[in-house]
């Protein structure tokens, strides 16, 4: 039904101008911050070093793929989606500040650069404590601060008062997820640690070295043993800094006398060599390459990539919600979690046409199904939602011949049994 003008005026909305006045407005919604306090910041010089970047490119590989709470059949193949809040919260909306895929980044990305990370189920339909059988409809990522035999200690972000919080929980209510690469990346003298222990030397060294001292020695023209030679000596030096930051281009001038030695060259160490070393190492034991952070990898190295670094993370992540978020029951009826990445992201327009003609035509998938692929939208021909090799063509009244041949058959059949 059309609104009329006056229904219009009586509905209208404005987010400026249809509120209290900004004094009273303001007034109890809580306290404000020029960054957001939710938001994960990495720890323990993490920040400072070039390993965020692999940090953050495995969390976006991970959140890319789709994690969903499916239901299966007896063999344990996937049927469809259940429509549940810890879906909605894998798949749209997390919390109040995070949807889902923002949830997966940071869960992974805390669980780098701790080692261990915790999926604390925020809001639920039911008291945890009281019955197992609950549905969650926001979650948090928590950090574990102490670990007790059936409880755990968590610092989470509590969206009602906008503060980070320590609350202590049941083990069974919360997904306790320990990094995979824990022994490469978080052991204290693992090949990530001496990498960013390298890297902030090298920092160090760059910033001593671009400080803005000039590292000269000035060699004067007597012998400095006695006080009195050394107070000259000293006078002689104040008289050149003098010089130098009084001048505005930065110059002086000294005696014929006096020569002036400079010691700003660059020191040869082997601290670069092992910085090398060390990123190479890592690589090869992540299963990552310089070509995968670049975007310049092909097919097999980004399958390798997959199936040795973000699989392991994936399915330590769905195993532990699997464990905790879903009860007996519901595991005994064939719910579950489950992770799938999209195998078409990587194939090219001729790759895509070919195996599209191979998945049809051998009556693997179908149509509409292959059109999903390419980003078009289902066709309403019936025969497009079918299996059917598309490349033998068959009349109508084939069709029909043969179906009353099939029925002449089943007739016949009868007849002789009875």
């Amino acid at each position: 039904m059309e609104l009329t003008v006056g229904s219009r005026l009586k509905h209208a909305w404005n987010a400026f101008l249809n509120r209290a006045p900004t004094a009273n407005y303001q007034y109890g919604i809580g306290g404000g911050y020029a960054y957001r306090p939710d938001r994960f910041r990495l720890t323990r010089g993490n920040e400072r070093s070039i390993v965020t970047s692999v940090y953050n490119r495995i969390a976006l590989d991970v959140a890319a793929i789709n994690i969903q709470h499916v239901q299966l059949d007896d063999e344990g193949r996937f049927l469809n989606v259940v429509k549940s809040g810890l879906n909605d919260c894998l798949s749209l909306e997390a919390n109040l500040d995070q949807t889902g895929r923002a949830f997966i980044q940071d869960v992974v990305m805390s669980m780098m650069d701790e080692g261990v990370v915790a999926i604390v189920p925020v809001d639920t339909t039911i008291d945890p404590d009281i019955s197992n059988g609950f549905d969650i409809t926001s979650m948090r990522v928590g950090k574990v601060i102490d670990w007790y035999p059936q409880h755990v200690k968590l610092e989470v972000y509590n969206e009602q008062t906008g503060v980070r919080q320590t609350i202590t929980m049941p083990k069974r209510n919360v997904a306790i997820i320990e990094n995979p690469l824990y022994a490469v990346i978080n052991e204290p003298n693992s090949t990530m640690q001496r990498l960013v222990r390298k890297l902030n030397l090298l920092d160090a060294v760059d910033e001593q070295s671009s400080s803005g001292k000039l590292d000269l020695i000035i060699q004067l023209p007597y012998v400095i043993k006695s006080v009195a030679r050394r107070k000259q000596a000293e006078l002689r030096r104040k008289d050149i800094e003098e010089q130098l930051s009084g001048s505005k281009y930065g110059i002086a001038y000294i005696d014929g006398t006096e020569h002036v030695t400079q010691l700003n060259r660059s020191v040869e160490n082997n601290l670069m060599k092992q910085i090398e070393y060390l990123t190479s190492m890592l690589y090869s034991q992540l299963g990552i390459t310089q070509s995968i952070l670049d975007g310049t990898a092909d097919e097999k190295t980004m399958l390798n990539y997959y199936n040795r670094t973000i699989e392991p993370i994936l399915s330590a992540i769905v195993d532990e919600m699997k464990r905790k978020f879903l009860t007996k029951t519901a595991r005994t009826k064939n719910k579950s979690i489950k992770f799938f990445r999209d195998s078409f992201k990587l194939v090219s327009i001729s790759e895509i046409a070919e195996i599209t003609d191979k998945f049809t035509r051998n009556e693997v998938a179908s149509s509409n199904e292959m059109r999903q692929v390419i980003g078009w939208k289902p066709s309403d021909d019936p025969k497009a939602d079918e299996l059917r090799n598309s490349n033998i063509s068959q009349s109508d009244s084939g069709i029909a011949t043969q179906t009353d041949d099939e029925n002449k058959d089943i007739g016949g059949e009868i007849q002789n049994e009875v």
